[in-house]
């Protein structure tokens, strides 16, 4: 039998070796360890572990054709040869009884020293055999290491005789990542291409054959893999491919099969097509790229649209009913049920803009009818904070008026609701800045008093590490913060509910810290704060109170102890106030800015906001630490068309701290350019001086350092003629300069000057990995690395690793 099976088992003259996984299985035949093979139809099983065995000796058998007994049989005398046994499809053993008697078979074979014993499935290892596994510690190789490198990638093409040009190369990699079906089928496609003079024409003809090898491929799973399987199973997965990932309790809503569970048990052991990974203890799935789209295309061929519009309403319920309200609007939007839409816009609305997806959501705002708006109160409300929040003062202020108009109409509860609604917009609009506010607070308290009323919810930080540059500008208050302190100190808690716990305190800390106040009396307020907002307030209070201790370490040369109370409050971001993780990033990125990490930097950058794509005020502190490492990273032109966007927004919204942040870091962008930068410098240096503030300008260090030694001494004692004040400013800077030299220092923006590309491969550099491991890490050729380092090195003025 051993004969006939090896003879059936030929290998395809255009097979190449996956040489990783070649390795890993010799290593396991020097030990007799046993070796599990698995992926999807097409992956390369068998042909590898035939490969691989070549003339030796062995004996291969399919579950699918040949008893238990009879392989038990073949094995059943010890012999002082070593036995080379191959079961192959796995995956279709479905009985607890036969894979109990396999799984003893396994064992039993797994210990036997004169058998080697090779495993193929198109799952990973299965429940049922996960304790032999455990037991005696399976070789596992999975579909993704039969996958071929780039390099044999082109040894396979070259096989074929068939030389695609670079375009069409790299998208067969972009598609099929290298998969043996993926890639036979493609070069078949091409090989049968007439010949063609110019170089376009033949790249034109390939690229449009290898698009058409990616449908090939789903044609070839839906036919021989899907239409195997159960039809319950066919029709589980086919509903549950509308979404991208699930767990078991969104498969439930959207099929409504209760034996959902089993059937993704069942899905997971029919082959690898399923993608599972644990989410908060709990089970996520998702399906692969080809089976989804083959799913989708099935169930719209087979269901009709009011079917069809029914599973997409169910998905859009349960991800509104666990909070996905980006999934839900989509899935509603695809079956058209505005009623879905309208009851999430809505409630979204009775949120503040911190912790609501305005921004996010404006498609769906802006598309309403104005007829649908002005039936709600909170849509009006709703669109005339978004308005002004994409910047759109007019529209806000119309918006604002409608609203004052629907007021009249009405008397009693509904009329109070509106009223309520319009104060929180007197006190929330952010193009107003903070005119009035002191007398908004004192109408706001009275009118709560006497109506018995509340006000929506307010975001006095939108989630920034400040109070007083949070959700509005109060550089003005905190000319007289004390004063302020105690004649509005019980007014505006009380206006602002939970929100305003630890409010007074924390605009006091921070206040005082911007002067260059007692250290000692920073940190008391600062803890003081943080401990009312615990007790009862909100966690991006809290975040205000270790914002202030962290800079405050910062400045003390105590960086460790200002990681380790970032790092602290990040783990309590993540459970109670997600939405505060970006700025805790952010901050955590200045920091490293500080060190001169720029591999830290850099990786950062990859997940910042792209401010040529959207700009969302929102992102604000996210664009000033981004401005910072254009500067540290010498990408001064982008610093500077990012620094003439916050601009704009500093005019339109009133922001004068962020005026000054912006004036004094062109002034540095400049300066590098060799451009004018006395004017912005001194504009943000004046406005310091007459607020009293020192630490915007002292934080920047050797970067502000550098402006003030472009000048003479006489010139910054007749430009800033106040003296104490230049004195603490300067004395300050000097220091920041000395404990931490390297940050946004003109010697490091000249230096790493790299393309992203170059970037990736110096982080993987560091992190140890040589050439050939950076090639297959990213996708490209060795040569290609080896040309980059040598520039990297160049760069750094450096002769290697």
């Amino acid at each position: 039998m051993s004969k006939n099976k090896r003879k059936q088992l030929s290998i395809d003259e255009h097979y190449v070796r996956p040489q990783a996984s070649w390795e890993q299985m010799k290593a396991a035949k020097n030990i007799g360890q046993t070796v599990y093979i698995y992926g999807v139809t097409g992956t390369g099983k068998t042909s590898f572990a035939v490969d691989f065995l070549g003339r030796k000796r062995y004996q291969y058998v399919s579950v699918s054709d040949t008893g238990i007994e009879e392989i038990a049989a073949m094995v059943s005398e010890k012999t002082e040869l070593q036995t080379t046994l191959v079961i192959d499809d796995l995956h279709l053993l479905e009985t607890w009884e036969e894979r109990s008697l396999y799984g003893q078979l396994i064992e039993e074979l797994s210990v036997r020293k004169d058998v080697w014993l090779i495993l193929i499935s198109r799952a990973s290892i299965p429940k049922w055999l996960k304790s032999v596994h455990i037991r005696h510690f399976f070789v596992t190789i999975g579909e993704e290491q039969l996958f071929l490198t780039e390099k044999e990638q082109e040894i396979y093409l070259e096989k074929w005789e068939v030389y695609p040009t670079e375009a069409a190369s790299k998208r067969i990699r972009e598609l099929g990542h290298g998969h043996p079906l993926y890639l036979q089928i493609a070069a078949m496609r091409l090989k049968g291409i007439p010949k063609f003079e110019r170089t376009e024409d033949k790249e034109e003809a390939e690229l449009h054959e290898i698009e058409e090898s990616r449908k090939d491929i789903w044609d070839y799973f839906e036919v021989h893999v899907y239409d195997q399987w159960n039809v319950e199973l066919q029709e589980f997965l086919e509903s549950i491919s509308i979404v991208e990932q699930f767990d078991l309790r969104t498969a439930q809503q959207i099929t409504k099969k209760k034996n959902a569970g089993r059937l993704l048990v069942q899905a997971l052991e029919m082959g690898n097509f399923l993608i599972e990974e644990s989410e908060n203890e709990q089970s996520v799935y998702e399906m692969r790229i080809p089976m989804k789209y083959s799913m989708r295309r099935r169930l719209f061929a087979k269901y009709s649209q009011d079917y069809i519009g029914e599973l997409y309403y169910s998905a859009g319920n349960s991800y509104e009913m666990e909070g996905n309200i980006m999934e839900a609007l989509k899935m509603y939007e695809t079956c058209h049920n505005e009623e879905g839409i309208s009851r999430i816009l809505i409630e979204n609305m009775r949120r503040n803009p911190a912790s609501g997806n305005y921004f996010e959501l404006r498609h769906y705002y802006l598309t309403l009818p104005e007829e649908k708006i002005k039936t709600s109160v909170e849509l009006m409300a709703g669109m005339s904070m978004l308005q002004s929040i994409l910047l759109n003062e007019e529209e806000s202020e119309r918006w604002y008026q409608e609203l004052l108009n629907y007021a009249k109409e009405k008397s009693g509860g509904i009329k109070r609701a509106i009223e309520a609604k319009i104060l929180y917009l007197d006190i929330g609009l952010p193009h107003r800045g903070i005119i009035h506010l002191t007398d908004i607070f004192k109408h706001a308290g009275i009118f709560l008093t006497e109506r018995k009323t509340v006000l929506p919810e307010f975001s006095v930080t939108s989630n920034l590490p400040s109070m007083m540059n949070g959700g509005k500008d109060f550089c003005e208050w905190s000319r007289k913060d004390k004063e302020l302190a105690k004649t509005m100190g019980k007014i505006v808690p009380f206006v602002l509910g939970k929100y305003g716990k630890g409010l007074v305190a924390l605009a006091l800390a921070e206040s005082f810290f911007e002067k260059g106040g007692d250290d000692y009396e920073v940190a008391s307020l600062a803890g003081k704060g943080r401990m009312q907002a615990e007790s009862g307030g909100k966690t991006e209070q809290v975040f205000v109170a270790v914002g202030i201790l962290t800079q405050l370490s910062i400045l003390n040369n105590h960086m460790g102890d200002a990681w380790d109370m970032l790092e602290s409050f990040r783990k309590v971001a993540e459970k109670e106030a997600p939405k505060l993780l970006p700025n805790i990033s952010a901050m955590s990125v200045r920091m490293d800015l500080y060190m001169g990490r720029i591999g830290e930097i850099c990786q950062w950058l990859k997940e910042a906001p792209d401010e040529n794509a959207e700009f969302n005020v929102m992102d604000r502190y996210r664009y000033l630490t981004k401005i910072r490492i254009y500067l540290a990273v010498g990408w001064k032109e982008k610093a500077l068309l990012l620094l003439e966007k916050m601009r704009y927004y500093t005019e339109k919204f009133k922001r004068t701290y962020i005026r000054m942040e912006v004036n004094l870091l062109s002034a540095m962008t400049k300066q590098r350019m060799g451009g004018a930068w006395r004017e912005d410098f001194l504009a943000a240096l004046r406005k310091m001086c007459e607020y009293g503030f020192l630490r915007l300008a002292s934080e920047e260090g050797a970067a502000a350092q550098e402006l003030f030694a472009a000048e003479s001494k006489a010139f910054w004692e007749k430009e800033l003629p106040d003296k104490q004040w230049r004195t603490r400013l300067m004395a300050e800077t000097g220091k920041m300069a000395v404990r931490y030299p390297v940050y946004l220092k003109r010697q490091l923006a000249q230096r790493p000057d790299f393309c992203e590309t170059a970037l990736d491969i110096l982080r993987l550099q560091a992190e140890g990995l040589s050439v050939n491991k950076i090639a297959q890490e990213l996708g490209m050729k060795a040569e290609t690395v080896r040309d980059h380092t040598k520039e990297n090195y160049r760069k750094l003025g450096v002769a290697g690793k």
